[in-house]
C-alpha cells in the first residue's frame, strides 16, 4: 500500500518511516513543511530507498494538500504532523491551532475527497489514521489509568488543539463515514529526538556540563514509550485496527521526571565518565513548574494488546540506555540543529 505520512520528518514520524521502509513493503510519502523539529537528516538511511519520497508542504495549504492526494493516491494517510511542545504551547498558541485544528481540518477535507473517489475496493481498505497523545485526558490522580472510554480534559493549549483535532477526526467518521483511527500515545522517546523535550535535553546538558533543570519538586509522573515500539503499534493500527476505533498506545514504564533524569545521569556515569569522578547527577537542579503542569499521565494498553497483539520490545532501562548511547554516537546530529534550540527555557512567557 501507499502510505501518505504527514509529519514524516518528525521525530515520531522518521521513526515510523524508517520502520516502513525497512520492515514493511509499503511505499511511503513524506508530507512535511519542515519547521524548526523537522529533520530531514533523521531520514538518511531511507532518503534513496525508491519506495520513499518526500513533498514539502504546509497541511493548512488545502490547495496544495488536494494536488498532493491527486498526485500521489494513497491508501493509507497517517497523520503526524503537529506542533508538539506544551512550553512551546504555552508561549504561543496561535500556532498550535493552526496546525493543529485547521491542519488536521483541511487534511480531513483532503481525505474525504479523496476516500469518495476510490473504487469500492480500495475505499473498504482505505484508512486515515490520527495519531494524537495521552495529554487529551487531562492529569491522572495518584491512582488508575487512561483508557479509551476516558472523559477529555485537556489542562494546556497543546492539549487542547489536539483534542480539537480528535474530535474532529470523530466527526468525520461518524457523519461522512471516512474510515477513521485514533491512537492516543504516552510520552515517547529515543533517537533522533529533538533537544526541547526532557530525555534528550538532559544528556546534552550533562554533555555539556550544564545545569540540568527539573521543573517543580520533579514528582510529575509520565508513562515512557520508546519511539521504534510506538512506531510498531502505529503500523499495527492502521494495517489491522478497525474503523472509528481509538487506540492508546503506552509504555507500561510510568516514572517520575526526577526518576528519568536521575537514569540518564547514571547510565551516562557508566558509559561517559565525567572528569575527576564526579556524577551527573551533581549537575541536577530544581527550576519553578511550568504553569499548569498536569500532575501524572498513565496508559492502559489492554485493547491494542488483546485487539492487535502489540507490546513493546524495550522496557525503560534498556530503552534508555539504547537512547544515551545513540546521542553519544550521534553528536554531528544533534549539534547541527543546535541553531534551532540553545536549550532555553521555554513556557514562561505570557501569550498575550
Amino acid at each position: 500500500m501507499r502510505t501518505l505520512v504527514t509529519g514524516g520528518s518528525g521525530f515520531i514520524g522518521s521513526a515510523l518511516i524508517r520502520h516502513l521502509i525497512a520492515a514493511t513493503a509499503h511505499e511511503v510519502v513524506n508530507v512535511d513543511k519542515l519547521t524548526y523539529a523537522g529533520t530531514l537528516t533523521s531520514l538518511d538511511r531511507v532518503s534513496a530507498d525508491p519506495r520513499y519520497a518526500f513533498v514539502r508542504a504546509d497541511i493548512c495549504d488545502q490547495a496544495e494538500i488536494a494536488r498532493i492526494f491527486e498526485r500521489h493516491d494513497p491508501d493509507i494517510v497517517v497523520h503526524l504532523a503537529a506542533e508538539s511542545h506544551v512550553d512551546r504551547s504555552i508561549d504561543g498558541p496561535e500556532a498550535f491551532v493552526r496546525t493543529n485544528v485547521l491542519g488536521t481540518f483541511a487534511l480531513l477535507t483532503a481525505a474525504l475527497r479523496h476516500w469518495r473517489s476510490l473504487p469500492p475496493e480500495r475505499r473498504e481498505t482505505f484508512r486515515f489514521h490520527h495519531v494524537s497523545t495521552d495529554e487529551v485526558y487531562g492529569s491522572l490522580g495518584p491512582e488508575g489509568l487512561f483508557t479509551e472510554i476516558s472523559p477529555y480534559d485537556p489542562r494546556s493549549p497543546y492539549s487542547a488543539s489536539k483534542a480539537a483535532s480528535d474530535h474532529f477526526v470523530n466527526a468525520w467518521h461518524h457523519t461522512y463515514g471516512l474510515p477513521t483511527l485514533i491512537t492516543n500515545c504516552s510520552n515517547n522517546y529515543g533517537p533522533y529526538h529533538f533537544p526541547e523535550k526532557l530525555i534528550p535535553l538532559t544528556i546534552i546538558k550533562c554533555l555539556k556540563g550544564e545545569p540540568v533543570p527539573v521543573y517543580g519538586k520533579g514528582d510529575n509522573s509520565r508513562d515512557w514509550l520508546f519511539v521504534e515500539d510506538h512506531a510498531r503499534a502505529l503500523a499495527a493500527v492502521f494495517e489491522k485496527g478497525r474503523p472509528g476505533q481509538t487506540y492508546n498506545i503506552g509504555g507500561s514504564a510510568e516514572r517520575t521526571n526526577l526518576t528519568v533524569v536521575q537514569s540518564i545521569c547514571d547510565t551516562l556515569d557508566g558509559l561517559r565518565p565525567r572528569a575527576g569522578g564526579a556524577s551527573y547527577g551533581d549537575l541536577i537542579g530544581f527550576v519553578a513548574d511550568r504553569p499548569g503542569h498536569d500532575h501524572r499521565y498513565a496508559i492502559d494498553a489492554t485493547k491494542l494488546r488483546n485487539e492487535l497483539g502489540w507490546s513493546p520490545v524495550e522496557t525503560f532501562e534498556t530503552g534508555i540506555r539504547r537512547t544515551v548511547q545513540w546521542y553519544l554516537d550521534n553528536e554531528p546530529w544533534w549539534t547541527a540543529i543546535g541553531n534551532r534550540y540553545a536549550g532555553e527555557r521555554l513556557g514562561v512567557r505570557s501569550a498575550g
